[in-house]
């Protein structure tokens, strides 16, 4: 279901104006534009909407933000997890100023700042930025895909996402095919080539070792298997084959 830009301007409390900012820069593009320039936005252009509220929530600035979801390995449950802790720290300071406050209404007359201290917080922010870059940031590969997605279309996205997922819903549709079967493997050959051609360039190397990150990391499997159980474990195992049978042959 797609949703027009005051509606989801009314949904999340985040202005028309600020929308359209999001699109000019590249941080949000809708769903859809139609022929008369109305922007649609459907359910992952709100999912990444939530991203970049709760990061906003944080203080992050939309440079980074846009780097960090835009990364191909971006992980949101781990995004979540980083920025929950991160809101704790948040609420633990803004509890220690109400208790203030009320000590302060109270009569109190002891001056006292170390209640606005937010250094705790920042060094938090600090060491999730900085986690988040060593991930995603300094790798040749993330640097070819930085630049290539950045100049991509609102077209050219929804391009690329009905591609990734109609690869994802073969793979699921082939499970009951042996991994090393000529028709699965030829599913591997077509996800190499649609990294390599959307984002950066896919080596064997970094092929294998995306294979077993599908199944070693349950986050990438949850999200795969999303298109059938099992599906990420068939991507891996046929990826292995794939890569080792090259190599035999190199």
């Amino acid at each position: 279901m797609q949703m027009k830009i005051n509606e989801a301007a009314k949904m999340t409390g985040v202005t028309i104006r600020t929308l359209h900012y999001y699109d000019q820069i590249g941080l949000l593009r809708p769903e859809t534009v139609t022929d008369a320039g109305y922007r649609l936005y459907g359910e992952k252009d709100m999912e990444r909407l939530s991203q970049i509220l709760f990061f906003r929530e944080l203080d992050f600035p939309l440079s980074q933000i846009k780097e960090m979801l835009d990364s191909p390995s971006f992980d949101r449950n781990e995004a979540l997890r980083a920025q929950h802790e991160l809101l704790k720290k948040k609420k633990e300071r803004l509890e220690r100023l109400i208790a203030l406050t009320e000590r302060r209404m109270e009569g109190e007359k002891e001056m006292s700042f170390q209640e606005f201290d937010s250094s705790e917080i920042e060094r938090c922010k600090e060491k999730y930025a900085e986690e988040a870059k060593e991930r995603w940031g300094h790798t040749q590969a993330w640097q070819e895909s930085k630049k290539r997605t950045n100049g991509y279309s609102n077209g050219e996205w929804e391009a690329v996402m009905k591609e990734s997922d109609s690869i994802m819903q073969a793979f699921a549709q082939s499970r009951e095919l042996a991994p090393e079967s000529e028709e699965v493997q030829a599913l591997v050959a077509k996800w190499q080539d649609f990294i390599s051609a959307r984002y950066y360039t896919c080596t064997d190397e970094i092929l294998e070792g995306l294979g077993q990150m599908y199944t070693a990391d349950e986050r990438f499997t949850e999200n795969i298997d999303r298109f059938g159980e099992g599906t990420a474990e068939q991507m891996s195992k046929a990826i292995a084959f794939y890569v080792s049978r090259r190599k035999n042959n190199g």
